[in-house]
């Protein structure tokens, strides 16, 4: 029996080796650190001269500078090494001063002629990259108040649509609505509507005076709902924010009833990090109130641009930016830039409700921002820096209604093209249900990253060199033929991991030398199953055949069932636990990969196709 592939096998074979050595090359070329200059507002603008006054201030102080790249809105400046990384940023920053921010970054450099191939290196996760920590906190009650005052503003509407008249409407306390009628028959027709159409409240009947009272609860269940809601929707919302970061392979989940946990790898810019993620860009839409409406019924703010004009507008609120289904940066006849807006459909049938019944008056685009101030104050007689969480209301315009409005229409009024786009930005990704506070920051550096990658990369390659010398020395030729599968097994390995996009992390690591020894578990198998035919006598081109054949089911359970296993761990697993289950079920296909094909098809090669009389596989050798 003559051991030989069919040359469709062995192109296969080369096939996959081609392209994993293609594809694993960018990892020879690790990213550079770099520091990257953005303007400290949107509408800044990063030139050449600023470029060249930070490199001016680098040469000044020593630190030696790679490259430096002018990009469409930012600048990069390449250095040498972390510790040249670490001094650039102060250096840059005292020399261009509070409008521009310097954050530390990593640039890529793998050569244009694999970038062409879409060929890049793996991502590498936070504890081996660097990046930022952050831990959100969802504000609940604000969340239970905004739905209260969305839920006061369409009863009063139906209530106005049925010739119902009332008084009051406003919430008050945490969860209550206070309905006051002239009469009876009033109070009994809107308990019967209210009853009818809003479930989530618990109605109650008082009389105070000559007025009846009706008063709306909400129920315990629908708090939570809201609650709920609001965590899920903030979680949707941080996500698709941190896609238009361009953050790869992110972390965003949920944290106890109302904190989320977001890490972003390689990210060393918190400033516009947090902008971005806890940017509460909310719209209102409100009409103005007319001037002999009651002051109980209007709220008076003043306008972003200018806080010394302000406006009186009606409390009920038409439709926020939660029904904002699209939103796109434009331009409007004088080149002034605008958002176009897209309304759902529930929001348009709103919008087309209250317009259609204003002509001739202004409505109001209400920009709400919640943020998060720190304040130095005394607690129990010492200095302490505390959080102070602000809301700042503020109206972008106020434009007369023509014509009836519907899904679609227009904002003006806004400063600038960077602003427009931000606003649109946010919006299309999705208004968060309730304000989020940091409450917990932290960011790890590229040095700290650096000495995970130097300490990780050290212990896979002593395990791995240990496992070579072991083979080459045990089992003589046939150990060679191994470590070079094993070798091909770890190109492949990485292959895979670089064009999923799969983040390597510190326990991931720990998954390639598991990898490793598993791959060398399999070899063994065949081997011991090659010499243990060979003691029982059998030629040396079967006794090849016969263990990888009978090698097979043994290896091929093990593997399926580490296999389940990892698909387990990523399945329930979260950060660091994902990782190291990626890692292993790659690892896992690619060892079976090269163990019983790789490794075959270089025995093929070596003694296959010809009469052989003995074989090197560990001090035995058997006769024809």
């Amino acid at each position: 029996m003559l051991n030989k592939y069919p040359l469709w096998k062995n192109l296969v074979i080369l096939i996959a080796l081609v392209i994993g050595i293609i594809y694993a090359l960018p990892n020879l070329f690790p990213d550079d650190y770099a520091i990257q200059i953005t303007g400290a507002r949107s509408s800044t603008e990063v030139n050449a001269g600023v470029l060249d006054r930070a490199v001016e201030a680098l040469k000044a102080e020593g630190i030696e500078v790679k490259d430096s790249t002018l990009q469409e809105r930012d600048a990069l400046i390449r250095q040498t090494s972390s510790d040249a990384q670490l001094k650039a940023r102060p250096t840059v920053q005292r020399a261009l001063g509070d409008q521009y921010l310097v954050a530390l970054n990593m640039a890529p450099s793998t050569p244009d002629w694999l970038r062409s191939l879409g060929a890049g290196p793996m991502k590498l996760g936070l504890d081996l990259r660097g990046g930022v920590h952050f831990l959100l906190e969802v504000d609940m009650d604000t969340a239970v108040s905004q739905r209260l005052d969305a839920l006061s503003g369409e009863i009063k509407r139906q209530l106005r649509d049925d010739r119902i008249r009332y008084r009051g409407g406003d919430v008050q306390g945490d969860r209550n609505i206070v309905l006051s009628f002239r009469d009876e028959q009033s109070r009994a027709e809107a308990f019967d509507l209210i009853k009818g159409q809003y479930n989530q409240f618990l109605l109650d009947q008082k009389r105070d005076g000559d007025e009846y009272q009706l008063i709306l609860a909400l129920t315990e269940k629908e708090v939570k709902s809201i609650r709920d809601y609001a965590l899920e929707q903030n979680l949707t919302t941080i996500r698709n924010r941190v896609n238009e970061l361009g953050v790869a392979e992110p972390l965003v989940q949920r944290q106890g009833a109302d904190r989320i946990i977001v890490e972003l790898p390689g990210v060393q810019d918190t400033a516009q990090a947090k902008r971005v993620l806890g940017a509460t860009a909310n719209l209102e839409f409100r009409l103005e109130a007319r001037p002999d409406a009651p002051a109980g019924e209007t709220e008076e703010f003043g306008f972003r641009d200018n806080p010394q004009r302000t406006a009186r507008l009606q409390r009920d609120v038409i439709v926020t930016g939660n029904n904002v289904s699209n939103a796109q940066q434009a331009f409007d006849q004088n080149g002034q830039p605008q958002v176009n807006i897209t309304l759902d459909s529930v929001g348009g049938d709103l919008m087309n409700r209250a317009t259609r019944n204003a002509v001739g008056r202004r409505m109001a685009v209400l920009f709400i921002e919640y943020r998060t101030e720190t304040e130095t104050k005394m607690v129990d007689g010492e200095q302490k820096t505390v959080d102070k969480r602000v809301v700042d209301k503020g109206i972008i315009s106020l434009a007369t209604i023509q014509s009836a409005l519907g899904s679609s229409f227009r904002i003006t009024g806004l400063d600038s093209i960077p602003e427009a786009s931000e606003l649109a930005l946010l919006l299309r990704a999705g208004a968060l249900a309730a304000p989020m506070y940091f409450v917990q920051e932290r960011t790890i550096g590229p040095s700290l990253g650096q000495q995970n990658i130097d300490a990780g990369v050290a212990s896979a390659g002593l395990g791995f060199l240990l496992v070579l010398i072991y083979m080459a020395a045990y089992y003589r030729v046939f150990g060679l033929i191994a470590n070079v599968a094993l070798t091909l097994n770890l190109v492949l390995l990485i292959a895979c991991m670089s064009i999923l996009s799969a983040t390597l992390t510190l326990p991931g690591i720990a998954g390639i030398v598991l990898t490793v020894g598993m791959a060398v578990d399999a070899n063994v198998l065949i081997f011991e199953r090659i010499r243990e035919e060979l003691k029982a006598g059998a030629p040396p081109q079967l006794a090849i055949n016969s263990g990888y054949s009978r090698a097979f089911v043994s290896i091929f359970d093990a593997n399926v069932t580490t296999l389940l296993v990892a698909v387990i761990l990523f399945a329930m697993g979260s950060g660091p636990v994902k990782g190291f289950a990626v890692t292993l079920s790659i690892g896992i296909l690619t060892s079976m990969f090269s163990g019983l094909m790789i490794s075959r098809a270089i025995v093929n090669l070596v003694y296959g196709g010809r009469r052989i009389e003995k074989l090197s596989i560990g001090g035995k050798l058997a006769n024809v």
